[in-house]
C-alpha cells in the first residue's frame, strides 16, 4: 500500500471512530506509461496485464486528471438496515464508467493529443471535509517512486481535478487548488454567489448555478397556485443561502413558507435514532392539512432523512395517498439510495418532482456497458464491490462477509437492473463529467499545438509533458468550444459555466417498489430564462392520479371578493371579504378589487364588469313613442282648429278677438307640438342646439300672444267708457307690438346663450351605474333658468292682466279661458323645476317634452275649444245679434 493511501486510511479510520473501512475503495489509478503500485493493491495491474477493453489505455506519455466524487457510504452494522458495508452508491457509479468511456475515447482518438495519453486517479470524498483537504494535499505533495518488479519513475503530471458532487466538497478542494491555479471542473449545481472568479479564479462548473433551480421551483408554484408550502434545508452555508433567496423569490411572488425544517448535512448514513428524531420534528409539520406541497433542498442523503417519515404511524401513508403529499427536490438529491435499501417503500415519493441536469446520449456509451464484464481483468476495484450490490450476490472468493442467496458469475447483465440501481441511458452528472474530460483533452490539445508553434528550436520542438503546467490551461479553457459525439455544443460562458439549464421530472412509482422518471419540463439557462412544461395540465392530473394536489394557508377568495389580511399571520393566510360597491375582482385570489371603466359597471356578484346601456329617449320605446303620438295627435288637433278658424274666419267670434293674434297663436302652438320631437333619440350637435332655443322662442311667442290678447281686451273693455282716450290704442298695432317685443326679449337671451355657452350632445357615465346617459348638456345653467324665468314672467303677467279682466262684460270675451290656460300654464312650469331636477336620463327629457306639450295643450283647450264648440256645434251663437244682446 502506497504511503498517501496509509495516511489516508489511517486518518479516515481515525475520524469514523474505529470503524472497519476498505482504503482501496477511494482510488482507482490509470496511467500505464508508468505505474507506482503496491503488489498487493488490487487496483494496481502490471504493464503486461494490460487487456482492450479496460480503463486502461496506452501511448508516449501522460497527464493525469484527478477525479473527486463521494462514491461510498460507510456505516457500522446494523440489525435495522437491509445491507452490511462497505456501500457503494451503485447509481453514482456510472459516472466512474462516464469518466473512463470519455478518457478512451479520447486515448484512440488520434485527431486529440496525439502521442499523449491521458491518465486519471478516483478519490472518495467519504463525505468527509478532513478527508477531502487531506487527499488534496497528497495530490499536490506525496508520491511513493520506487516498488520492485514494477513500471516506476512516474514523473506526476497533475493538470487538472474533475469534482465534486456536492458544494462542500467542490469548495474545499477550490481552497488548495485556488492556490495553485489548478482548474478545477464541477459537475454539481452551486449557488451562483459561491462562484465569484475573483475568489475562485480556477473554478469551472460543467452545469449551470443553482440560480434557475429558485426561479424554477418559484415558476413551478405559481403554475399549480401552491402557495403554501413547506421547506425542508440543510443546516449549513448552503442551506442559509437557498433561503435567503428562496423567501425572498417567495415574496415577491405571494408565496408563503408554511414552516422551515433544517435537516442535519450528514458525512454517512444516518442510524435509525438519528432518523427518528428528526422524523418526529417533521411529522407534525407534514401533517398540515394546508400545507400538502414540500422543497426540498439538499444532497443525496437527503432522501433517508424523507425516507424516516415511514417509521412514523401507518396514518401518515393513508393521508399521503388522500390527499397528495409531494415533495419538490432540488438537483443535488437523487434518489440513488432507494436502490440500497430495496425493502423500503417508495410509494412515499409517488409524484416527486425534480428538477435535474439534463443529459444526452453519447455514442457507443450503451455499447461500452454492454461489454463490461466482472472482475477478474479489469483494473477496477470499485467494479467488484458495484457488482456484488447490484446482483445482490457475492463472488466465491470475496473477503467480505456479505450473505447472499447467489453467487456473482461476473457475466450478469447491466440492462437487467432497476433505474434505481443503475440506468443504462446516461444520467446528466455523468455527461457532464464526460464533457469536462473533453473539454480538458481539447484545452490541452489547444495549449500543446500552441507552444509547439512557437518552439524556436527544432530540438524541443516535440513537447516533453514534464513542460506543461497546469496554470496554463486557463486561457485555453476560457476559449474552447467543440461539438461532442451526442451532437450538442459544449463551451464555457463569461461566467466559467456551460449553460445547461435543468430538465424538470415526474417520478412515477410501482408496485414491485421500483421506479421511473418521466421528463415533463424545461428550464432554459438563458440571459432571458424560459420556464417550459412538455404536458398541458390534464397530463399532469394523470400524473397525479387525477386529483391535483392543494396547497393554501386559506381557501382561495372566490371573484366578487378581496383578501383580507389576518393580524399576526403571514400574508398567505387571509380571510375574504366582498368588493366594495363600484368594484369588482374578476380573478382568484384578488388583493384588492378595482373599479370598472367608466362605460362598464360591476356584476351583481362583483365579479365582472358589465358595458353600460346608452340612455336616452328614443321614440321606438314605449315611453319616446307614447309621447310623440301625443305631441303628433296635438299638432292635428291644433291643425284641425286652425283650419276651423281659417274656414270660419269671418265670423263674429273669431273676429271679435283680433283675428291675427289667434292665427299667430294656433301657428305657434303648432311648434310647440312639434318640438318635442328634436328632445327624441341620441342627441347630437343639431339637436342640442336648436331644441332649447326653438322651445324657449316658440313658447315666446305663444305666451306673448295670450298677454296681447288679454291686453287687447282689457283696452277694447277701457275704451268704451266714455271720453275714454285709449280708444287709439286699439288696432293691430298694439298687439304685434307685444307680441314682437316680447319675442325679441327671448330671442336675444337665446342668441346670448347660443354664442356664448351653448348646448352640446354630452355622455354622463356617473348619474347612473348601469346606464350612460346621454343628454344635451344645457351649457349655461344660468342661461337656461333665465330663459324659464322670461318665460314665467310671461305667463305671470298674462295670468295676472287676464285674472282682473275675467269679468268684463263681452259675447265673446276670452279673459276667463286665458286665465284658466295661464293657471295651467304656470301650475306646469312650477311643477316642471323640482321634477326636472329631481330625474336623471330619459326620464329628464320626458319630463320636459310632457311639460312642453302640457302647457301648449292647456293654451290649446282652455281659449280655443270654446270657440269650437260654438263655432262647430252652437253656430246659432256665432252672430251679430248675439254679440250685441250679450252688450
Amino acid at each position: 500500500m502506497s504511503r498517501s493511501e496509509k495516511l489516508l486510511g489511517k486518518n479516515l479510520k481515525m475520524t469514523q471512530q474505529s470503524i472497519d473501512l476498505k482504503p482501496e475503495l477511494f482510488l482507482l489509478e490509470n496511467n500505464i506509461s508508468a505505474r507506482v503500485c503496491n503488489p498487493s493493491d488490487s487496483l494496481c495491474i502490471p504493464h503486461e496485464s494490460y487487456q482492450p477493453g479496460d480503463f486502461l489505455t496506452g501511448g508516449v506519455t501522460s497527464q493525469m486528471w484527478y477525479f473527486f466524487h463521494e462514491l461510498s457510504f460507510h456505516k457500522q452494522p446494523s440489525q435495522d438496515l437491509s445491507f452490511q458495508f462497505p456501500i457503494i452508491v451503485t447509481k453514482f457509479y456510472q459516472h466512474v464508467l462516464g469518466l473512463a468511456f470519455a478518457v478512451n475515447e479520447i486515448n484512440q482518438n488520434p485527431q486529440i493529443l496525439p502521442n499523449i495519453t491521458l491518465g486519471f486517479h478516483i478519490y472518495d470524498s467519504y463525505y468527509d471535509e478532513k478527508m477531502t483537504y487531506r487527499t488534496t494535499l497528497d495530490l499536490l505533495f506525496k508520491f511513493d517512486r520506487f516498488v520492485p518488479n514494477y513500471a516506476c519513475n512516474i514523473q506526476k503530471n497533475l493538470m487538472a481535478i474533475i469534482g465534486g458532487l456536492g458544494s462542500d466538497i467542490s469548495f474545499h478542494i477550490s481552497d488548495i487548488l485556488t492556490l495553485y491555479k489548478i482548474p478545477q471542473l464541477t459537475y454539481g449545481s452551486f449557488a451562483s454567489e459561491q462562484n465569484n472568479p475573483t475568489l475562485f479564479p480556477s473554478f469551472y462548473r460543467m452545469v449551470s448555478n443553482e440560480a434557475h433551480q429558485y426561479t424554477g421551483i418559484v415558476q413551478l408554484l405559481k403554475h399549480f397556485g401552491w402557495t403554501w408550502v413547506g421547506l425542508i434545508v440543510l443546516r449549513d452555508e448552503s442551506g442559509d443561502h437557498f433561503l435567503k433567496i428562496l423567501e425572498h423569490l417567495f415574496f415577491q411572488n405571494g408565496i408563503c413558507s408554511a414552516f422551515t425544517q433544517r435537516i442535519p448535512s450528514q458525512s454517512r448514513l444516518p442510524s435509525l435514532t438519528q432518523m427518528n428524531e428528526v422524523s418526529s420534528s417533521t411529522y407534525q409539520y407534514v401533517m398540515d392539512n394546508r400545507a400538502n406541497i414540500f422543497v426540498v433542498y439538499g444532497e443525496t442523503l437527503t432522501v433517508m432523512w424523507l425516507s424516516s417519515l415511514m417509521f412514523q404511524p401507518d396514518s401518515f401513508h393513508q393521508e399521503n395517498a388522500s390527499i397528495g403529499k409531494l415533495w419538490i427536490v432540488t438537483a443535488q438529491i437523487d434518489f440513488t439510495i432507494m436502490g440500497l435499501v430495496t425493502s423500503w417503500d417508495s410509494e412515499l415519493f409517488q409524484g416527486t418532482i425534480s428538477f435535474e441536469v439534463p443529459s444526452n446520449e453519447p455514442l457507443g456509451f450503451q455499447t461500452y456497458l454492454q461489454n463490461l464484464k466482472c472482475c477478474s481483468e479489469q483494473g477496477d476495484n470499485f467494479l467488484k464491490d458495484f457488482w456484488e450490490q447490484a446482483f445482490h450476490c457475492t463472488f466465491s472468493n470475496s473477503k467480505e462477509s456479505v450473505e447472499h442467496d447467489k453467487v456473482c458469475t461476473g457475466v450478469e447483465r447491466l440492462e437487467v437492473l432497476p433505474d434505481a440501481v443503475f440506468e443504462m441511458q446516461m444520467t446528466g452528472y455523468s455527461y457532464s463529467i464526460f464533457n469536462a474530460v473533453y473539454l480538458l483533452a481539447h484545452a490541452l490539445h489547444a495549449m500543446t499545438s500552441f507552444r509547439s508553434l512557437h518552439r524556436a528550436s527544432v530540438k524541443r520542438k516535440r513537447l516533453a509533458s514534464q513542460d506543461l503546467q497546469p496554470w496554463q490551461l486557463h486561457r485555453f479553457l476560457q476559449g474552447i468550444s467543440f461539438n461532442n459525439s451526442a451532437g450538442e455544443s459544449v463551451a464555457f460562458n463569461d461566467k466559467m459555466e456551460v449553460a445547461t439549464g435543468f430538465d424538470i421530472m415526474k417520478m412515477v412509482t410501482f408496485p414491485n417498489n421500483s421506479f421511473t422518471k418521466v421528463k415533463v419540463g424545461r428550464i432554459d439557462s438563458k440571459e432571458e430564462q424560459s420556464f417550459s412544461f412538455y404536458q398541458d395540465r390534464k397530463s399532469w392530473l394523470r400524473l397525479f392520479n387525477q386529483v391535483l394536489p392543494f396547497s393554501l394557508c386559506s381557501d382561495p377568495c372566490q371573484p366578487g371578493y378581496q383578501k383580507k389580511k389576518k393580524e399576526g399571520e403571514k400574508y398567505c393566510c387571509y380571510d375574504c371579504a366582498p368588493c366594495p360597491e363600484g368594484e369588482i375582482s374578476h380573478q382568484i385570489d384578488m388583493v384588492d378589487c378595482s373599479p370598472c371603466p367608466e362605460d362598464q359597471y360591476p356584476s351583481k356578484k362583483h365579479d365582472r364588469c358589465v358595458f353600460k346601456t346608452l340612455n336616452f329617449l328614443s321614440h321606438k320605446e314605449p315611453l319616446g313613442m307614447g309621447l310623440a303620438l301625443v305631441g303628433i295627435s296635438l299638432f292635428i288637433t291644433t291643425a284641425f282648429v286652425l283650419r276651423t278658424f281659417v274656414k270660419h274666419q269671418d265670423t263674429p267670434i273669431i273676429k271679435a278677438n283680433n283675428r291675427e293674434l289667434t292665427f299667430t297663436l294656433l301657428l305657434s302652438l303648432l311648434l310647440c307640438f312639434l318640438s318635442p320631437l328634436l328632445f327624441l333619440g341620441q342627441p347630437n350637435k343639431t339637436t342640442c342646439f336648436l331644441c332649447q332655443s326653438a322651445f324657449g322662442i316658440i313658447f315666446a311667442v305663444s305666451v306673448s300672444c295670450v298677454l296681447a290678447k288679454t291686453i287687447t281686451v282689457v283696452v277694447a273693455f277701457m275704451a268704451t267708457k266714455p271720453g275714454s282716450n285709449m280708444r287709439k290704442w286699439l288696432g293691430r298695432k298694439l298687439a304685434g307690438s307685444i307680441v314682437i317685443s316680447c319675442t325679441l326679449v327671448q330671442a336675444s337671451i337665446c342668441s346670448w346663450w347660443m354664442a356664448t355657452s351653448p348646448p352640446f350632445p354630452n355622455l354622463d357615465m356617473h348619474s347612473l351605474t348601469s346606464e350612460i346617459i346621454a343628454e344635451c348638456n344645457v351649457g349655461s345653467a344660468v342661461m337656461f333658468y333665465l330663459v324659464l324665468g322670461y318665460l314665467g314672467f310671461l305667463a305671470i303677467i298674462s295670468f295676472m292682466v287676464a285674472f282682473f279682466a275675467r269679468k268684463l262684460p263681452d259675447a265673446f270675451n276670452e279673459a276667463k279661458f286665458i286665465t284658466f290656460s295661464m293657471l295651467v300654464f304656470c301650475s306646469v312650469w312650477l311643477t316642471f323645476v323640482p321634477t326636472y331636477l329631481s330625474t336623471k336620463g330619459k326620464y329628464m327629457v320626458a319630463v320636459e317634452i310632457f311639460s312642453i306639450l302640457a302647457s301648449s295643450g292647456g293654451l290649446l283647450s282652455c281659449i280655443f275649444f270654446p270657440k269650437c264648440y260654438i263655432i262647430l256645434l252652437r253656430p246659432q251663437l256665432n252672430n251679430k245679434q248675439q254679440l250685441r244682446k250679450s252688450n
